[in-house]
């Protein structure tokens, strides 16, 4: 049994922890297309235009890849946490339904959009068929966020002898971690595809493309990662706070905060010598009180109130601690960009300066990872929150270590295969190539 739990949570980690890559593109991508174009409308502009016609035909390769991985999810699911889906399914099945009539709204859209460019004589009703696709794939992202929501905080049902009665599904949606839980994921994916998209036209104006073009589109990708990277952190606060209030032994973990006190210290970094000496730590007072209820000398919950089969794994300290760190570095390097530009600042074009934008693309991605595995991992031991503890959900199946191998090597091919159909892709269709053919630098192509 317990080697059963062991590989169905190694193999649905694996899953997700590939698939959330591209759930972030699929999100985060239509509305910098549509930003994109909006700019090239609004300005005349065929660079800004030429972004989003170039940023769309990627994207198609990354929606194909995450239809494939977001399939594979909802046969593990059923697979792999049988006794889980049985009891969740009853509740909160109508976002699951709504998460794939999104997908389906937003892949209508999108190929009306591919097939249609150059067909409208005002360019505005083509940049208007963006706009059900950014809400579809908003939406996806809302209505699986919900499922996870449910997860972390469940309600909308009764059980009495082991059976679920009174079921609500409305109710089951707006749990108390669905606000924070949706505005954090989408905030997140924007931001996530704002550092990709600048670390790439960065890493082109490093290789010496100095093209305008190039420098256009890592301006404007910075100023959209600066806005939602600090709507991140805003809105990763007000996760904090919803810890401190519903899942305390989840935040004790995170914070390695192990005795309830007033006035308590936030720990950042740091080694466990013993189960709680903490070494080598970056301490801040009073900083948690203040981060969990907006107090410095509120009383935070130790996480020894906890029975020890309770509690979360201490591994959670390091991916807050991850996420945080590269959170604020992407705020201090989008501002600093943003703000240079404006000042004229001609360092912030310089090689050092635009190698740490290009890290801060797969930075970012680090984050959303560290991110999912903190929200995951610090629900444990519990899949369905105070209801069904992760073993009672769990397949009893054998031999799942070797569908982890399987899928391990699917999930690189499929990795491998997408980079490379990417880079041949743009490569085979420089950015000279493309503007030359739609008669230079300005005006728009319609």
């Amino acid at each position: 049994m317990e080697t059963s739990v062991f590989w169905s949570r190694a193999l649905t980690e694996l899953t997700l922890s590939f698939h959330i890559i591209f759930a972030t593109l699929g999100v985060g991508v239509p509305l910098l297309i549509l930003i994109a174009q909006y700019v090239g409308y609004r300005k005349n502009d065929s660079h800004y235009t030429l972004l989003a016609r170039r940023w769309a035909r990627g994207f198609t390769i990354t929606v194909a890849v995450g239809v494939v991985t977001g399939t594979i999810i909802g046969l593990q699911l059923s697979l792999l946490w049988p006794q889980f889906m049985e009891l969740a399914g009853q509740v909160i099945a109508l976002p699951l339904f709504m998460e794939t009539f999104a997908f389906f709204f937003e892949a209508i859209f999108l190929g009306i959009y591919l097939y249609t460019w150059d067909r409208f004589k005002n360019p505005k009703h083509h940049m208007l068929l963006l706009i059900p696709v950014m809400i579809g794939a908003s939406a996806s992202a809302l209505f699986i966020t919900i499922v996870n929501s449910f997860m972390n905080s469940p309600q909308g049902f009764n059980m009495e002898n082991g059976e679920l009665i009174d079921i609500h599904p409305i109710i089951a949606i707006f749990t108390p971690a669905m606000p924070t839980k949706v505005t954090h994921v989408l905030a997140t994916s924007y931001m996530t595809v704002a550092f990709i998209f600048a670390a790439i036209a960065a890493y082109k104006l490093l290789r010496g493309e100095n093209h305008v073009y190039h420098k256009k589109a890592l301006y404007l990708t910075m100023k959209v990662g600066l806005i939602f990277s600090i709507s991140s952190a805003v809105l990763g606060d007000f996760s904090a706070k919803y810890l401190a209030e519903y899942q305390p032994e989840k935040l004790a973990a995170a914070e390695w905060h192990f005795e309830t006190e007033e006035g308590a210290e936030l720990i950042l970094l740091g080694i466990l010598d013993g189960e709680e000496e903490v070494k080598y730590a970056i301490r801040i007072p009073k900083m948690l009180s203040y981060l969990a209820y907006g107090d410095f000398n509120a009383e935070v919950t130790g996480l020894n109130e906890f029975p020890e089969d309770e509690r979360p794994s201490l591994i959670n300290h390091y991916y807050f601690n991850i996420m945080v760190f590269i959170g604020v570095l992407l705020i201090f390097v989008s501002l600093v960009y943003v703000f240079g530009k404006w000042r004229k600042w001609r360092w912030v074009e310089s090689k050092p300066f635009r190698w740490l934008i290009i890290l801060g693309g797969p930075l970012a991605v680090i984050a959303i990872e560290a991110g999912w595995w903190l929200a995951e991992q610090g629900r444990q031991p519990w899949i369905l929150y105070r209801i069904m503890r992760t073993e009672e959900g769990a397949t009893t199946a054998t031999g799942l270590e070797y569908l982890f191998i399987i899928f391990a090597v699917v999930y690189l091919i499929l990795g491998v295969g997408c980079a490379v159909v990417l880079h041949r892709m743009f490569k085979n269709n420089p950015v000279e190539k493309e503007l030359s053919s739609r008669h230079g630098g300005g005006g728009t192509w319609h």
